[in-house]
């Protein structure tokens, strides 16, 4: 069901006042006091509108946003909650409910479980914005169906986990440019002082032309559940999602995606070309994903970037990025690391601090300012370009050929979702990817 976008409330101000003006038939200096008046109070009218928030995907990065947003802006309320499980909708609602009791009213009428239950958030005009924050593999067609029905968006990462997936994600964007309706993603660094920083550092030329550059998304392990009674093929994978490749798009595409998201605002685009390698040593039985992927990516102008992730119990852990230059290094630590750059000899020329935490609110805060501002920002293609970068890496490694970004973007016909999910069915046998083996589609 397609609805209005719930930015046609705050038309443009100014069709309301020509017509007035026409009306009246004053002078040019009453009309021009009217056009004012009139302009200032529906901009005040946008500014302090209350904003309704719906959140599909009730987990821990579902209740994470829902929190940033709740605790940065003022004048929003939560009305809608959705899951694949009542249970969960109900311990998100009253999570929630504790910490931002005066932000919260969701009737149980209004909180949905099962694969659909999205569609009902989605249906309901009541709702302005909706946090989308399940297992990546729904994300692209999640997205498109929220703008189709005018909502404004907050999309968690990674945007695709395959080519198909991206080209929706450009579908959508394109959509909400001309909707007038806002899509912001889960990449916080975008919005965090010392990797702001460090950028604008390296466009003003604080370390010369860029030659190379190194990150690294090293950690000790991830989550893996078991199977409990009664589950179906479907809702098991579901369950377990991080290892399944059609749901998470591997480590690469899930986790790492950060590090390379920053990559490509560094080198201001996406690469050319990937080639990488990798493999898998301690993943349990049953799971798809590899434990490490190093890939080598080419970027326009010849620069290279040597790109590594790993998740390995006992190894050690590092996360982060190196930019060399011809006159210096910038050095963007991840987390809440900081910046610096040092000139040729060593010496410290600058460095900035900066704090994740904030900058997970503050992307919630700039969705909804620019929303009330009437200048809704669409950032889906840039996060969509990052992710598919991480799948060409991916793809890369797993394949073991060399992958170019025309191939992905016009060739590939790689689409991992599946044609006939349902809750009670069957899935294929988990399989890992063998280089030699698997094929470059």
């Amino acid at each position: 069901m397609s609805l209005p976008s719930s930015s046609s409330t705050n038309a443009n101000p100014s069709t309301g006042i020509s017509s007035r003006r026409a009306f009246v038939g004053t002078t040019a200096a009453a009309s021009a006091a009217l056009a004012s008046m009139v302009h200032t109070s529906a901009a005040h009218a946008a500014e302090t509108r209350e904003l309704r928030l719906a959140l599909v995907g009730c987990g821990g990065r579902g209740k994470g946003a829902l929190n940033d947003s709740l605790t940065i802006n003022e004048n929003i309320k939560l009305v809608s909650v959705a899951d694949l499980y009542m249970k969960n909708c109900e311990f998100a609602v009253k999570s929630a409910a504790r910490s931002h009791a005066d932000k919260v009213a969701v009737p149980e009428s209004k909180m949905y479980a099962g694969l659909d239950a999205y569609k009902k958030v989605l249906e309901d005009p009541e709702v302005d914005v909706v946090l989308l924050t399940t297992s990546p593999g729904f994300r692209p067609y999640h997205v498109l169906e929220a703008v189709q029905a005018g909502k404004h968006v907050f999309a968690e990462k990674p945007s695709c986990v395959d080519p198909a997936g991206y080209r929706v994600c450009l579908q959508a964007h394109e959509l909400a440019e001309k909707n007038g309706t806002a899509i912001v993603t889960g990449t916080q660094y975008r919005r965090q002082t010392n990797y702001i920083g460090a950028v604008e550092q390296i466009r003003n030329g604080a370390i010369g032309d860029i030659v190379s550059a190194v990150t690294r998304y090293c950690s000790n392990g991830i989550w893996f559940k078991n199977r409990e009674p009664g589950m179906s093929d479907t809702e098991y994978e579901l369950y377990n999602w991080m290892h399944y490749i059609w749901l998470s798009g591997d480590q690469i595409a899930e986790q790492a995606v950060h590090n390379i998201d920053a990559m490509n605002w560094v080198m201001g685009s996406a690469p050319e070309s990937a080639y990488g390698s990798g493999g898998r040593f301690t993943r349990p039985e049953g799971s798809e994903m590899w434990d490490s992927v190093s890939v080598d990516y080419v970027y326009p102008g010849d620069r290279r970037l040597s790109f590594m992730c790993r998740q390995i119990p006992g190894s050690e852990s590092e996360n982060g990025n190196v930019v060399y230059g011809t006159e210096g290094t910038c050095f963007i630590s991840a987390m809440s690391g900081g910046s610096k750059i040092l000139d040729r000899t060593g010496k410290e020329v600058w460095q900035q601090g900066g704090s994740i935490g904030e900058a997970y609110q503050q992307e919630h805060k700039d969705l909804i300012d620019s929303i009330r501002a009437g200048k809704p920002i669409v950032e889906l293609k840039q996060t969509a370009d990052s992710s598919l970068t991480a799948v060409m890496g991916r793809m890369a490694a797993y394949t073991g050929q060399r992958v170019s970004w025309d191939f992905v973007t016009k060739e590939s016909t790689l689409d991992l979702f599946p044609k006939d999910l349902s809750w009670d069915g069957e899935r294929p046998e988990p399989k890992f990817a063998i280089p030699g083996a698997t094929k470059l589609v």
